[in-house]
C-alpha cells in the first residue's frame, strides 16, 4: 500500500504518481483491491481528469482519488480506513469521494445510453437459439436491493425484505452486459413493479420503443427463475396513458 506523501512541487507529484501505478500493474491482486484491472483504472482515471470535476492538487493526485474511492466502494470501508494507508483527514477523503462522484456522473450521457432499437444486438443476431425468437427484445431489466444508511425517521421505510435498510434499485442492460439504464433512491418496501411504473413516466425515463420488448428477471421465494417479458404495446405522453403486456414463464435455474 502507497503511504501518503505531502505534493510540494510536480516533480514530487510525479514520483507519488509513478509509484501508484506501478503498484497497480505489478499486483496481483490488484483486481480484488479496486475491482478493475490496472488498464482499467488508467483509463478511468484519464477520463475523469478530463472532465474537470477532479484534478491533481498539493494533497491528492487524481490516481489516489480514484483508488480511494474505489476502494470504499469495492469493500464499504470508513474513512478511517482509508486515512490508516493514505494518510489524510476524514474530512479530505469525504471530499475526494464526492468530487469523484460527481465526475463520474458526468459521464453518463457517454455511457450509460438506452438502445435505439434500429438494429438487432449481435449477441441475438450471431446465435440460432435466440434468433428469431428475441430479434425484438432490446435488454434485461432487473432490481436489487442495495445498502443504505438513513436517519431513524425513515428507516422503517427502507426496511423491507432485507433486515437491514436498503433502497430498491433498478438497473437495464444489453446483452453485451453495458448499463442502458439506473433508477436508484427506491425505499426498500418499494415493489418492483412501482419501481418499474415510475421508470417508465418520469422525466428521464426508461424508454421503450413501440414494438420492442424488455425481459425482467425476478427471483421467487421458491427459488425459482421467473422471467417476464414487458412489452410497451402502446403509449400516449399526452394522456399519461401507458399500456402493458405481461407475458409471464417459469423456469427452474
Amino acid at each position: 500500500m502507497l503511504i501518503k506523501k505531502i505534493m510540494n512541487n510536480s516533480k514530487e507529484s510525479l514520483n507519488v504518481w509513478n509509484e501508484l501505478m506501478q503498484q497497480l500493474s505489478t499486483n496481483e491482486k490488484c483486481h480484488e483491491i479496486i475491482r478493475m484491472s490496472p488498464l482499467a483504472f488508467a483509463r478511468l482515471c484519464e477520463l475523469l481528469r478530463e472532465t474537470g470535476c477532479i484534478q491533481d492538487n498539493r494533497n491528492a493526485i487524481v490516481e489516489e482519488q480514484v483508488a480511494k474511492f474505489l476502494y470504499i466502494l469495492a469493500h464499504n470501508v470508513k474513512n478511517r480506513t482509508i486515512s490508516f494507508f493514505f494518510h489524510p483527514y476524514g474530512e479530505t477523503i469525504s471530499r475526494h469521494f464526492h468530487e469523484v462522484v460527481r465526475a463520474i456522473i458526468s459521464l453518463e450521457d457517454q455511457f450509460v445510453r438506452q438502445p435505439n432499437g434500429v438494429d438487432v444486438q449481435k449477441q441475438i443476431a450471431s446465435r440460432n437459439i435466440f434468433y428469431p425468437y428475441f430479434k425484438d427484445c432490446v435488454g434485461v431489466i432487473d432490481e436489487t436491493h442495495v445498502h443504505v444508511k438513513v436517519s431513524k425517521y425513515d428507516a422503517p421505510r427502507y426496511r423491507g425484505r432485507k433486515e437491514y435498510t436498503t433502497q430498491n434499485v433498478m438497473a437495464a442492460c444489453g446483452f453485451d452486459i453495458r448499463f442502458t439504464y439506473v433508477l436508484a433512491g427506491w425505499e426498500g418496501t418499494a415493489s418492483d413493479s412501482r419501481v418499474i411504473k415510475n421508470a417508465l413516466v418520469r422525466d428521464d425515463n426508461l424508454v421503450i420503443l413501440n414494438g420492442k420488448v424488455y425481459y425482467l428477471c425476478l427471483m421467487s421465494s421458491f427459488q425459482l427463475r421467473m422471467n417476464v417479458k414487458l412489452k410497451l404495446l402502446d403509449s400516449c405522453v399526452q394522456e399519461n396513458i401507458i399500456c402493458l403486456m405481461w407475458d409471464i414463464c417459469y423456469e427452474v435455474d
